[in-house]
């Protein structure tokens, strides 16, 4: 699995919660103290978000950074 399917696949998990508890994307950028557009990127795969702010996002989440990160990357 390469880097943009990694971030791809991490952007539809998080996009994923986010949905699960009814959050916009403007209201969780708000509660993770993240840009919106930053934000938005994130959900795209378009940004290697850093550990911090994956943190973060999911206080915001209401969840673990294992819960979106688990299997990433897949083993070969």
């Amino acid at each position: 699995m390469d880097e943009d399917a990694i971030l791809l696949e991490l952007g539809n998990r998080i996009r994923t919660q986010r949905k699960a508890i009814g959050l916009t994307q403007e209201a969780l950028a708000l509660a993770a103290g993240v840009d919106r557009s930053y934000y938005g990127a994130v959900e795209r795969g378009e940004r290697n978000v850093t550990f911090t702010v994956l943190c973060r996002l999911c206080i915001a989440l209401r969840c673990d950074v294992a819960k979106l990160t688990s299997k990433l990357p897949e083993r070969q």
